[in-house]
This record gives C-alpha cells, structure tokens and sequence, in this order.
C-alpha cells in the first residue's frame, strides 16, 4: 500500500495486551543485566545541553534530551521517517524505546539519578561528548549508527565494521541489560497523551474504513506525510492492509507516538 514513506519500520497498534511480557519493547538480548554501580575511572559526569523542543504536556518540568541513539539505512530502509529513535534518555531517569516488533509497542524505563549519571559518564567515556564520523559515507545501502548527546553529534557507517567505542558501548544502552538495583521503577509500557497522525494518499485496493478524528488532509507536512495530532486514547487502531478515508479521499496512515519534550507536528520532523 502506499503511504506517506516507502518502507515504514513499524506502526504503532494502540492497543497491548496488558501484562508486560506482551508488550515487550526490549532488543531481545539474552545477557546478564548490566551493573552501573562502578563508573568508569576518571570519568565526570556531563551535562547535555537543554533540548530545543517544546516541553510536552505529560513532561515533567525541566526534562531534556540527554542521550539518543539510532540505527538507519541497510536495503530495508530501517528508521526511515515518521520512525522513533531506538533509544532515547531524559535528564529525569526515563527512557523509552521503540519497540523492534512491527507492531510493537514503545516501552518506558526508569533509571535511579546516580545511575542516569554514571551512564552519562560512560557515553563521554566512549567518545559521544564530541562531534565526529567514522566510516565512509560512499557506502551504498549502508546501515548508519547515529548519537545525539547533547550538542555533539557522532555518524558511525557501516558499525559492523568499525573499531570505534561508541559501537561497543551501544550495548550498555539496552535496559533489558540494566540491572534491577539501578532501575527506580519497572518497565511498562509508553503511553503519551498525544500522537503523531501521518497520512498520505493512497490509491491501492483493499479494506477501507472512515477515520474518525480530524481530517486527515488538513495538517503540515512533516515526516513523509500530512501530519495532525490526536489523543493516543482516541485513536484506531492501524494496520498496513487497511485504508482510511477522510473528506472524500483514501489515506494509509501511520502513528507515531509523541515522546517528552515534542508536542507539535514539527518537533519530529
């Protein structure tokens, strides 16, 4: 079906069972958790600048960015837009990650502040407090590793291949690896207030049902598609096969879930 972006990584279904083991949002790994009472020597925690988007309604007061991970590229087109990042940590603890299931849900973690520090710690250690690019950008469909932390920006291509630390420590940033001790609340799963609509027209066969919220016509264009925004309370339930139809025309519709610190179409463009 055609929609607002080729080849779209998952599409959120609000809608999960409601014991966490099917919601799972983890990676999978089959490791041992992941201590965080030793930092590492001669690290000092850092301090990520404010991040520039409007705070969302369901954040707490001085939340930010701190730390963002995500893969994109390879021959599938993993991350394309409209997608969460793989990983994203706030100044309060929290974490929310994108679930790698098609129609998985995005879960919430919640790291304790001396905990939250010495990860910090460590991703400085590793090389992500300043700006740099390994790999060469002349690789062709080539899976690209991007960190944001706080101003600095690191583009890791083709990891697999790469020596840089950054890769190794991208493991440390599984919290199905966290250890219990350092977590101040069990995972669940993330439900924003509010979500990202994201239509494009679509002329392909198959089921078609009404939209039922806002026009889905009627919005900027952000992120591959139309974008407006909806209670994630209120909204149906989408699946690839199924079409909407808005105002007389036929859209495929994606969701995306805002996270803290978004709360308009632009913030994720």
């Amino acid at each position: 079906m055609a929609g607002p972006y080729a080849r779209p990584s998952w599409v959120l279904v609000l809608a999960c069972a409601s014991a966490l083991t099917a919601c799972d949002g983890g990676s999978g790994a089959s490791q041992p958790p992941h201590s965080l009472s030793a930092p590492p020597p001669s690290a000092t925690p850092p301090t990520a600048a404010p991040s520039t988007a409007s705070p969302a309604k369901d954040s707490p007061a001085g939340e930010r960015l701190v730390l963002r991970w995500r893969e994109t590229g390879g021959i599938a087109g993993k991350g394309g837009p409209g997608t969460l990042p793989d990983f994203s940590l706030y100044s309060t603890g929290r974490a929310v990650t994108a679930s790698p299931q098609p129609q998985g849900r995005p879960m919430e973690y919640r790291l304790k502040p001396a905990a939250l520090q010495r990860l910090l710690a460590e991703a400085r250690a590793a090389g992500l407090g300043r700006s740099h690019t390994s790999g060469s950008d002349q690789v062709t469909d080539a899976f690209v590793l991007e960190f944001t932390m706080g101003q600095a920006r690191t583009r890791i291509i083709q990891p697999e291949a790469q020596s840089d630390p950054a890769v190794r420590f991208r493991k440390r940033l599984d919290p199905q690896g966290w250890s219990r001790a350092d977590q101040a609340a069990p995972a669940r799963p993330y439900s924003p207030a509010q979500v990202a609509v994201l239509a494009g027209e679509s002329t392909a066969g198959g089921k078609v049902k009404t939209w039922p919220l806002a026009p889905l016509g009627q919005g900027p264009q952000v992120a591959g598609g139309i974008c407006t925004l909806a209670a994630g309370s209120k909204v149906p339930a989408v699946r690839p096969d199924v079409a909407w139809r808005s105002q007389g025309k036929t859209y495929s519709v994606h969701v995306r879930p805002l996270l803290p610190g978004e709360s308009a179409c632009r913030d994720i463009g």
